[in-house]
């Protein structure tokens, strides 16, 4: 049969692509890169063109077509793809073991770093010889007999692990309804969650109107966080936040003993490879020196964080003591709540009053504009010239002057019935030009969120949190895109320390807070006004409202991962969740519920990459505040100064990809090494 996934180059034709094409065109595929495998191995040469292109060029039908499969089971899930995904899985894991375990490639590499070409490479090509010969040994490349089939044997099964534990989070997540008819039970709901409720309810098979319902809450973030925030029915708030928190930690979707059997393997994993933990084995490819430099860094933003959280709830509890006579302690499900009837007191404002103001199309046109003024770039759509996955599914080109250097996927809405949760940028096509093929392939993204989805007739209405949300995906893309770098094993985000990965994205963030930038996508859907000056100025008052709360929540996730990582010991007597609360008590102000299993549902560090990686979040966050200092230091008022600061940020942190090590990369674009005061100066703990 004429398999699509047989392609393996150029745009994925995901029209044609069926379950089915899954096992047959893997399988094929694997019978012939094997074979190169095989001959490469016996026949190359250990130079640039004789080794690493060719090395790169192997895998990349296989590359190809396995991204399309991993990429469709995110946002097009279903029981066929899945079981086709599942049984074509271990082949896949083994041919990427081979190559990574390969004696003659590893020898190939460490002779092209020892021999006479070394010093007329570049230091992008060497920095890639050195990343290989590194993740070589890391791949597992120095053992042999049982160490090797052992290690081999725990890869193959944290893969399938991995796989198990996203799909019980979104089984759990799609499982959960709430349907509501009595109009009591949903007093305090914005129109807009109304509405959603409602089509939600219809899909389900009702006939259900906004006015009148019935009304179906689910777990899937645009309805939960709405939910959580105006829903008046304590005992509801108090249903629907145990199901969120206690998502596949029980019956058939319970990911508890998952977590167990993922720390004991990635534990072994290391150890055979000589590292004391999974953490130190983690960390060899990252930025952090050490497993001591994370925690340092950690603890130092807990001092601030902990006490300006501690005050931010006292004066949470007493608000709600003040509105309501009989409220006596704030539990977790009010304190999204009172937070909203509070920022509301405070502000004046609260975030279903700008929605009008924010629909997709003129948050992306926003967005554009802002990316033409600091980086010079015009995004265009380019509807109708790719295929497409799934009707909502958009598609964009990227020029700069003139000529077309990048296109990107955008899938902006919640389907939490094939979807999973969260939002991602990825990898479709990278940039690389080689020796024998002409011309540069310019790279493609997609670009994934969760959004509200369009309601009946109105159009996508963003919350202000989905507006940061699309940013920050967009800044990951604009690095995969504005690279210049033509190395297939550098270009864009690959070749990128982990922990620094998120600058590009966390950067985009700070516009949102930009004057003309939020004014000039900020309109009302109906009549085109644009947002009211007063809605800025609240806006950035309300910017660091629950700031300690909110920095101090990623500081307890990211310390629960790296000690889960590397002091954590499975099957000694305690659970993964034991060790959690533990740190719970320095890490929060108020210790979880039992039924909080959010360990359960954490797809970041048991489905993901961020295993003792979780810290990347505000690792990355000290670089990318310090980053848009520097416009700030220009002079954000001063058309030119931002422009030349962009061009400056676009030259080196988003051209230069995986080419130069992230540190030099940020002090040639800062002149100096980052500085962790803008951080707290922009979450409002500098005096702390």
């Amino acid at each position: 049969m004429t398999n699509p996934l047989l392609t393996g180059h150029g745009l994925p034709p995901f029209a044609e692509i069926l379950p089915e094409h899954v096992e047959p065109a893997i399988e094929q595929l694997l019978q012939t890169v094997n074979a190169e495998l095989t001959e490469l191995e016996q026949n190359f040469k250990p130079t640039w063109t004789g080794l690493i292109e060719p090395a790169d060029l192997l895998g990349e039908k296989l590359t190809w077509a396995w991204g399309i499969i991993g990429h469709l089971m995110g946002v097009k899930n279903s029981p066929e793809l899945r079981t086709a995904y599942e049984n074509s899985q271990p082949a896949v894991v083994q041919f990427f073991m081979r190559m990574g375990q390969s004696q003659a490639l590893y020898q190939g590499l460490k002779d092209i770093s020892a021999g006479t070409d070394w010093a007329s490479m570049n230091k992008a090509q060497q920095r890639i010889i050195e990343a290989g010969i590194r993740d070589a040994k890391l791949s597992g490349v120095g053992l042999t007999g049982e160490k090797s089939e052992r290690f081999n044997a725990i890869q193959l099964e944290l893969a399938e692990l991995g796989n198990l534990f996203s799909n019980n989070v979104l089984d759990a997540t799609k499982d959960f309804n709430l349907d509501l008819t009595d109009p009591i039970d949903v007093a305090g709901l914005p129109p807009s969650l109304l509405a959603q409720a409602a089509q939600a309810s219809r899909a389900g098979g009702s006939e259900a109107t906004p006015e009148s319902g019935p009304w179906r809450i689910t777990l899937d973030y645009p309805s939960y966080v709405p939910f959580m925030e105006h829903s008046k029915q304590r005992h509801l708030r108090e249903k629907v936040y145990k199901a969120f928190v206690g998502r596949a930690a029980s019956g058939e979707k319970d990911n508890c003993g998952n977590i167990e059997q993922i720390l004991i393997l990635k534990r072994e994993m290391a150890q055979i490879l000589g590292f004391d933990s999974f953490a130190e084995m983690s960390l060899a490819s990252k930025m952090a020196p050490n497993v001591a430099a994370v925690e340092d860094l950690l603890e130092s933003l807990r001092k601030v964080s902990l006490p300006a959280a501690t005050k931010e709830r006292q004066e949470l509890q007493a608000f709600a003591q003040s509105q309501d006579a009989n409220f006596t302690e704030l539990m977790p499900w009010d304190a999204a709540f009172w937070a909203e009837r509070l920022r509301e007191q405070k502000y004046d404002f609260n975030d279903e009053e700008l929605r009008p103001y924010f629909p997709l199309e003129q948050v992306l046109s926003g967005l554009f504009g802002l990316a033409d003024k600091l980086f010079g770039i015009e995004v265009t759509a380019a509807d109708g010239q790719a295929p497409i996955w799934h009707p909502d599914v958009r598609y964009f080109q990227v020029k700069k002057d003139g000529e077309p250097i990048a296109f990107f996927y955008l899938d902006p809405y919640s389907r939490p019935g094939e979807k999973r949760g969260g939002a991602w940028m990825d990898d479709c096509v990278g940039r690389a030009k080689f020796t024998n093929i002409e011309g540069v392939r310019l790279p493609v993204a997609y670009l994934v969120c969760n959004q509200t989805p369009p309601v009946d007739d109105k159009p996508s209405l963003m919350s202000f949190g989905e507006v940061e949300t699309l940013f920050h995906e967009f800044g990951h893309g604009l690095q995969h895109m504005l690279t210049t770098v033509d190395y297939a094993g550098c270009s864009g985000i690959r070749n990128v320390e982990w922990d620094a990965v998120e600058l590009p994205s966390q950067f985009m963030e700070n516009w949102c807070y930009h004057r003309s930038t939020l004014l000039s996508m900020g309109k009302h859907y109906e009549t085109g006004e644009p947002l009211p000056d007063h809605y800025y100025d609240k806006l950035v008052a309300a910017k660091n409202f629950m700031s300690g709360s909110a920095m101090l929540r990623q500081i307890h996730f990211s310390w629960v991962d790296i000690a889960l990582h590397h002091e954590y010991v499975a099957g000694a007597g305690r659970t993964a969740n034991d060790l959690r609360l533990d740190i719970a008590k320095k890490t929060t102000v108020v210790l979880p519920i039992p039924e909080d299993r959010f360990l359960c549902s954490f797809g970041h560090i048991f489905a993901g990459g961020y295993s003792a990686g979780y810290y990347s979040y505000k690792w990355a966050e000290v670089l990318s505040a310090d980053a848009f200092a520097a416009f700030e230091d220009a002079g954000l008022d001063d058309p030119q100064a931002v422009q030349a600061t962009g061009r400056r940020f676009r030259d080196t942190v988003l051209a230069l990809g995986g080419s130069e090590p992230p540190a030099v990369v940020f002090e040639s674009f800062r002149g100096r090494e980052p500085e962790p005061t803008a951080l707290l100066r922009h979450s409002g703990l500098l005096a702390s």
